[in-house]
């Protein structure tokens, strides 16, 4: 599948919450032509630790029915596919089903936040956090003309910062990128136990701030 074609999906999948009529969940399952088989080789293939949550079915259909994201996209799959996505020990939860280990689904940890009402438009998703308490957040128009692109809120200056990566490219970041770049000044010693130890929904809070 070519990167241009997975963007379109995620932009599909954006504006596909605009639609007033939900589709039935049986029609954003494709078999044929999943984007799990591929998400499942770039993690495969990945640098960073990657954790992929035990999926409850019933549960993935109930969340991919209130999303209203095809699995042929990167975040339809993963949503269907998985309870969710952990990074690096659990330092950066990426939202899928929901399971007993990050029990938020993308599509309720996002309700009266980026939806106000499932089926309807979404200014922006959140589609990932992190042990800091920062949010990766994708852009539905909400955020700026940058449709399709993420953004990160970072908790210490409580700004959107942007990142110019897609969806697609987000996943790439994660399983491959330097992480300890990203949040070099902010990570200490000891800090892969500790964080192995936190509860995916809590996060650790400084003040003053690292």
């Amino acid at each position: 599948m070519k990167k241009s074609t997975i963007i379109i999906l995620i932009l599909f999948s954006i504006n596909a919450l605009a639609q007033s009529k939900m589709r039935p969940v049986e029609e954003l399952i494709n078999t044929n032509d999943s984007g799990w088989p591929l998400v499942k080789e770039w993690i495969a293939s990945a640098k960073n630790k990657v954790e992929i949550l035990t999926v409850d079915k019933q549960k993935a259909k109930e969340a991919l029915y209130k999303i209203q994201v095809t699995t042929r996209s990167p975040m339809g799959s993963i949503v269907y596919e998985t309870g969710g996505i952990l990074i690096d020990n659990g330092w950066i939860r990426i939202l899928g089903s929901g399971s007993e280990k990050l029990k938020r689904s993308l599509p309720d940890w996002n309700l009266k936040k980026g939806i106000n009402e499932f089926g309807h438009a979404s200014s922006f998703l959140l589609v990932a956090d992190d042990a800091l308490g920062g949010f990766f957040i994708l852009n539905g128009g909400g955020l700026g003309t940058d449709l399709g692109k993420m953004y990160y809120f970072a908790p210490d200056t409580l700004e959107f910062e942007p990142l110019d990566l897609t969806y697609t490219e987000f996943l790439s970041f994660c399983f491959n990128d330097d992480l300890n770049e990203f949040y070099k000044g902010y990570r200490w010693n000891n800090w892969k136990e500790d964080v192995a130890t936190l509860d995916s929904d809590k996060i650790f809070n400084f003040i003053p701030y690292l």
